[in-house]
């Protein structure tokens, strides 16, 4: 074994045949039986651990290596594999979500019926797919429960924003660039690409911008619905692997979004007012007071129809291809409470990891957690807003923190109190 010196006595004649360093930069250099060559004491330590999870049945970045090499077998054999059920895709969400459970349901059952669809057979009867537009306030779940059920799926998943889309022609994106993100997901595998899901975020700045006639094009609001109603419904597309205005002459590959779910996503910021206003138009007469206090005025949400989305600006033929409507009620201080802490992914636990890599443990006091909570409900940022509190709070622990020794860390109310104020006083 060789920890420092050359075998030559000229420098750099000894280094890992690996990763190229030097005696200097390491422990302990293994030299081979075979030949004139080493390997360093961190280059074993990565090798180990890919074997063990390679053995386990993991990847290098913890995903089950052998599940989809098993499943793509069964799937050339012919075989039938086996559907979750809605229920167990609820449970799945509830891992990781919490709350909303109208629109767990409805994406469960989304779900479920897609991956029926794909196992059909011929048949007289032809399962049409349900589209499903998902209306909620910002920081209520909406991205969090498709980027959820992408880490249960087995088909390929694709979240694409609608914001960048532009009418053809213009500066933007394509519609089809859609198709590409999903395409890219498959490993541009079209046939997996075909059976795959699609979540459209931000659908409601594609709005139309108003009625009254401009010299100016709708280029980023009705041109975007329009073009997206052939991806919607069910047809051919020829999609530019590669972007379609900078690569014009690649060639084109076909994709038939027949078998494609879609599922939309939008804050829709103001339609509540337009809730309202349809709902108090059908109060007429003594009734009146009677049937107006049986309105949830704190969630309007809850009685959001396809009329509405019309009022907003959606046309009413994209509206017709996502017939499944679900709202996502806004998080009440309980949810909020539970957001912190209970998930799998939850805010405190993140923030408990990364000081325990440094040998430190961390404590919220209950009083803090319950702080945060109404800090983030008097700023109506939903539960984005908790993310935002706490990286205030916690940013000089988290820069002091690993230059000195400290072995546990107490947040308390009086300390998160002091550092709010010191940000946004003024």
């Amino acid at each position: 074994m060789a920890k420092s010196g050359n075998k030559n006595g000229g420098n750099g004649s000894v280094k890992c045949s690996f990763c190229g360093k030097e005696p200097s930069y390491t422990d302990i250099l293994v030299p081979s039986p075979l030949g004139d060559a080493y390997i360093c004491s961190e280059c074993v330590d990565q090798i180990e651990g890919l074997l063990k999870d390679y053995f386990s049945g993991e990847d290098a970045k913890g995903k089950p290596a052998s599940k989809g090499a098993k499943k793509n077998v069964a799937e050339d054999a012919g075989e039938k594999t086996e559907i979750p059920t809605p229920r167990q895709i609820c449970d799945f969400l509830n891992q990781y979500v919490i709350g909303q459970d109208d629109a767990k349901k409805y994406l469960s059952v989304a779900v479920y019926n897609h991956y029926k669809r794909l196992s059909q057979t011929r048949d007289d009867v032809d399962i049409e797919k349900s589209n499903i537009i998902m209306v909620g306030p910002t920081g209520t779940g909406k991205t969090l429960l498709a980027k959820t059920i992408a880490r249960q799926l087995d088909v390929p998943f694709a979240i694409v924003d609608a914001t960048v889309l532009t009418e053809a022609g213009y500066v933007g994106e394509d519609i089809e660039s859609l198709l590409v993100r999903l395409l890219q997901a498959a490993d541009y595998d079209v046939a997996k690409a075909e059976r795959g899901i699609v979540f459209i975020d931000e659908i409601d700045k594609i709005a139309r911008k108003g009625d009254n006639p401009s010299i100016t094009r709708d280029v980023s609001g009705e041109g975007v619905q329009q073009g997206l109603l052939k991806l919607l419904e069910g047809s051919i597309v020829n999609v530019p692997p590669n972007g379609g205005r900078k690569h014009p002459e690649q060639k084109m590959i076909a994709v038939d979004t027949k078998n494609i779910l879609f599922i939309c996503g939008g804050a829709f910021d103001g339609i509540e007012r337009k809730i309202a206003h349809r709902l108090n138009t059908h109060v007429v007469g003594f009734t009146g007071r009677a049937e107006r206090s049986k309105i949830d005025s704190d969630n309007y949400l809850k009685y959001i129809a396809p009329q509405d989305l019309k009022s907003f600006g959606l046309i009413p033929e994209i509206i017709g291809r996502l017939p499944v409507l679900v709202h996502l009620d806004p998080l009440d201080r309980e949810a909020l409470l539970k957001v912190l802490t209970e998930p799998k992914n939850a805010i405190i636990r993140q923030y408990e990891k990364l000081f325990a890599m440094d040998g430190v443990k961390l404590t919220f006091t209950p009083e803090t957690l319950e702080f945060i909570v109404d800090k983030a409900i008097e700023y109506k940022l939903g539960a984005r807003g908790l993310r935002t509190i706490v990286e205030t709070i916690m940013i000089d622990p988290m820069y002091e923190t690993p230059s000195e020794k400290v072995d546990e860390l107490v947040i308390t109310k009086e300390f998160a109190e002091e550092k709010i104020k010191k940000a946004y006083i003024g």
